[in-house]
């Protein structure tokens, strides 16, 4: 991902959320106007990678604000990806609620749509737990359209995914340890016939293949995921 155009980053307070205003990286493009990206993060929060992404999108002309979707909970902020951090992750994430986070999807968009450089367009982009939020922001239409990179439990939503109006793309590694082989194909089933849900399938690659600061990091694998997101939220955001 090309990272060199000029943009302006850092982080800011989105305000009128349904129990109080949160805080979101922003990353922007210099100039130019695009559909802007509410970036869903993996369960760790607004980490390092996330920003990386998020400067990579604002580079490539896509402004990107990066909510942080656990700010209702303890502890709020970011935690690392392994050791207790990882096990306080993984607990966080079993108390938390994706219909508050679709919410503070839904507020972000908001505030997202005010920025000069958004062309009035706001599409969700997930990784981990945030591709299931980008789902379910997709099947509640909090945006226009959303994709999920490697989504823990986008399965949940039935038959809602056989009848989606809002344009959804989801990505799988097919060596995913936290995804099992069985919510892949309830997914591919899900949606076949559906042809504003997208799917595609990465053999080899694992969970966050698509996080540069993992082990699992596939490089061809995320660049191509990417590459795709971004074409599908550019014909169809």
């Amino acid at each position: 991902m090309n990272v060199e155009a000029s943009q302006d980053t850092g982080m800011i307070e989105v305000g009128a959320a349904r129990d109080g205003p949160f805080a979101a990286y922003r990353a922007v493009p210099a100039s130019g106007r695009g559909p802007g990206i509410v970036l869903a993060s993996e369960m760790f929060g607004v980490t390092a990678a996330m920003k990386l992404a998020a400067d990579g999108f604002a580079a490539r002309g896509f402004p990107t604000y990066v909510p942080n979707l656990f700010w209702r909970y303890e502890p709020a902020g970011v935690l690392g990806y392994e050791g207790e951090d990882r096990a306080t992750a993984f607990a966080r994430l079993e108390r938390f609620d994706t219909d508050d986070a679709v919410a503070d999807v839904r507020t972000t968009a908001t505030a997202l749509r005010k920025e000069a450089s958004c062309d009035g367009r706001v599409v969700a982009l997930g990784f981990c737990v945030g591709g299931r939020i980008a789902g379910a922001a997709a099947v509640e239409g909090a945006v226009d359209a959303a994709v999920g990179l490697y989504g823990l439990g986008v399965s949940r939503y039935g038959e809602r995914l056989a009848t989606l109006k809002t344009p959804l793309q989801l990505h799988y590694g097919l060596n995913d340890q936290h995804v099992p082989a069985e919510e892949i194909e309830a997914v591919r089933r899900l949606a076949a016939g559906n042809p504003n849900v997208d799917v595609h399938l990465y053999p080899g690659a694992g969970h966050s293949f698509a996080n540069p600061m993992r082990p699992t990091y596939d490089k061809a694998a995320a660049e191509l995921a990417i590459d795709r997101a971004l074409a599908f939220l550019s014909a169809r955001g």
